[in-house]
């Protein structure tokens, strides 16, 4: 089943409530224009309510190379932040949307392409991806939502480091400094992410919220006051109605083994 017709993007949900959606502006290396990143957002606004888990990729030889600087370079002050608030909803759609969303990412995974993969939950990074932010050399900042998405990764030290010194991290050196969280072989990206997100659908829808919704809120509370947060998403969990299903058959399950082990 497809999603709303978009221009930039290829959508597509099967009958388990797994969703992919895949960037088509290869010519331009998938690099983000105002229209891509409505897209977007509008895209993962519009998820529907069955989706569980999200695959994200692009076409062709990269994931995505950045802002597209073509549309930018006569914008006034006004115009920039608008346009960096824009980036920040359509990625909160993402971050914080329907389901946890899984990035596939090869080739250029630069600048913008970068804050948009760490607005994903998980990402897969083929031998073929490489990581920059060469904001730092072009006279500038990332307005995106990596001050804040790309440190949480890596930490300040390290997105410092890649800003002023122009350094691009290979797929290895990006799995290592937290950028992606597996590593596969050339091509075999979509497969572990489809693998994944078949995992990821058969969590109580509650769990994955908490996950999504509340993990990296409790991270930016002091001590106690994520304590109490956390005590209650985990008391909501607990009690919802799927997860004292997925308990009642674990239970079973075990049960059962002890029983044959016997």
């Amino acid at each position: 089943m497809s999603l709303n017709s978009f221009s930039m993007l290829e959508t597509r949900v099967s009958d388990d409530g797994i969703a992919e959606v895949k960037i088509t502006r290869s010519a331009k290396r998938n690099a983000i224009n105002i229209e891509l990143v409505q897209q977007l957002g509008q895209c993962f606004q519009d998820m529907p309510e069955h989706v569980k888990a999200i695959i994200l990729h692009g076409e062709g030889d990269h994931f995505c190379a950045g802002l597209d600087l073509s549309e930018v370079s006569e914008h006034t002050v006004p115009q920039s932040v608008m346009l960096s608030r824009l980036w920040h909803r359509s990625f909160d759609h993402i971050q914080f949307g329907r389901a946890p969303v899984i990035a596939v990412l090869h080739g250029a995974v630069v600048g913008g392409g970068l804050e948009l993969a760490a607005s994903t939950h998980i990402r897969i990074a083929e031998p073929s991806a490489f990581f920059a932010l060469p904001e730092g050399k072009r006279g500038l900042f990332v307005g995106g939502g990596g001050s804040v998405r790309i440190t949480r990764l890596m930490g300040v030290p390290g997105m410092t480091d890649m800003m002023l010194t122009g350094r691009v991290l290979n797929s290895q050196e990006g799995v290592q400094a937290g950028l992606a969280q597996y590593s596969v072989e050339a091509g075999m990206g979509l497969e572990k992410a489809r693998e994944l997100a078949a995992s990821i659908a058969s969590n109580a829808a509650m769990t994955n919220y908490g996950v999504m919704h509340m993990l990296p809120r409790i991270a930016d509370q002091t001590i106690h006051d994520g304590l109490a947060t956390e005590s209650l998403m985990a008391a909501v969990a607990q009690t919802d109605p799927s997860t004292r299903e997925l308990l009642r058959q674990f239970l079973e399950n075990k049960q059962n083994k002890v029983q044959f082990q016997r």
